[in-house]
């Protein structure tokens, strides 16, 4: 064994009596415990809800969306679509049209968007998981429902279970003139509710209808504003998002679901490295104790020094003594914090005992999501804080050298 590493070694683990020193140090390796661990747990609990945040935007943002480059409409009916559609990887392939319109129930009114999806959207099984009240029924025998967001339902306050107040949605008519009554100038269509979806702001404004309804109600009978097309799994999504570009040209965007919500995606990029940056800054605190542990046992063992050094010791060996009990220190406190952030973490997997504080149609109790690459960042990060705290003090503990062999 190196013989830094066994000095430091019984320094740090000898039995000599409790003093200021050896407290001093179990507090240092007590903040590394706590830190660590609230690192894992905090990046655990961001994971968690970033998962829960897609898995909601999934639901209505499909793998591969297919948009007109210039125009808000296109026509479908083409060979490659349609063999697109029957190519055996498509799990859903759904044509939608939307446009804003003014939706009124009552007296009340609300501009929102209408977005008429064909069959295939309701392949899609995790829809009533954004259910917040009804259900998602878009058409029962002849007659067409809507599925609307909640801030639609909250704006105008509708009652989804009252099957005799349908909502009106007006869409300006094409190619409409100028008319003495200006309700001539709108195409007018009744539809009944049948359930309140809640996922975030950007879709909550949505009324989710039969795209057979949005067709005569926008007076489009062919073009469609996009297709949304979900793959069977172990499909390689890149690669046919770049099959699907090329053979369609430049005149159309093909977009993945992190391209569809790049903001998304970024926000919860930036959010997450904030609680990772303001976490660590905690962790140096915490390390950096170590300097003053080490800087008091370094005077503690003045004459341990002056002996070392009498023996033959050179610098580098001294150093190292004091350098290794520091990364001890951390090391066995990041490992015990991690060890225990990991239980705390799989406990609330599996119990959920950490609530939210309110009951939410989602999720009631704080998210979790383990990573692999959370273990190594922790590790990563106290790593490097321990090698620069560890190192200013092991150069602490030649200064002066010559002056404690002089007091000696």
């Amino acid at each position: 064994m190196n013989t830094s590493i066994y000095i430091a070694k019984r320094y740090l683990f000898s039995g000599k009596k409790m003093h200021a020193i050896n407290i001093i140090s179990g507090i240092s390796m007590l903040g590394v415990l706590i830190g660590s661990a609230a690192l894992l747990i905090i990046l655990s609990v961001f994971n968690g809800f970033e998962k829960v945040i897609l898995s909601l935007y999934s639901n209505f943002t499909p793998e591969i969306k297919i948009e007109a480059k210039l125009g808000k409409t296109f026509n479908p009916n083409t060979p490659y679509f349609a063999s697109l559609h029957k190519d055996a990887r498509v799990f859903s392939f759904t044509e939608v049209l939307q446009e804003k319109a003014l939706i009124k129930y009552g007296d009340k009114p609300f501009l929102g968007t209408v977005m008429g999806v064909s069959d295939d959207f309701l392949k899609n099984s995790q829809l009533d998981s954004t259910i917040a009240s009804g259900s998602f029924t878009l058409k029962s025998g002849d007659q067409n429902f809507a599925v609307i967001g909640a801030t639609i339902q909250g704006s105008l306050g509708i009652n989804v279970h009252d099957e005799l107040s349908p909502m009106q949605i007006y869409s300006p008519r094409r190619g409409a003139e100028n008319s003495a009554n200006p309700l001539n100038e709108f195409v007018v269509r009744s539809i009944n509710p049948s359930g309140v979806f809640a996922i975030q702001q950007e879709f909550d404004d949505i009324a989710v209808t039969p795209i057979e309804f949005a067709r005569d109600l926008l007076d489009q009978p062919v073009n469609v504003s996009s297709l949304q097309l979900n793959f069977k799994r172990g499909t390689n999504i890149d690669a046919m998002q770049k099959d699907i570009q090329d053979k369609i040209g430049n005149d159309f965007t093909v977009k993945n679901r992190k391209e569809q919500n790049s903001e998304l995606y970024k926000t919860l990029n930036y959010e997450s490295w904030a609680v990772y940056m303001i976490l660590t800054f905690v962790l140096i605190i915490a390390i950096f104790n170590i300097i003053g542990s080490l800087t008091m046992l370094v005077i503690d063992k003045r004459k341990d020094i002056a002996i070392l050094s009498g023996l033959g010791a050179n610098k580098n060996m001294i150093q190292g003594i004091f350098f290794f009990e520091g990364m001890m220190i951390t090391a066995i406190g990041c490992i015990i914090g991690i060890t225990l952030g990991t239980i705390f973490c799989l406990l609330q997997q599996h119990y959920g005992w950490i609530k939210m504080g309110a009951k939410m149609s989602v999720l009631d109790s704080y998210p979790i999501d383990l990573k692999i690459k959370d273990f190594g960042l922790v590790l990563l990060t106290v790593g490097g804080i321990s090698v620069i705290a560890a190192g200013i003090s092991a150069r602490l503990s030649i200064k002066g050298l010559d002056e404690i062999k002089q007091d000696l």
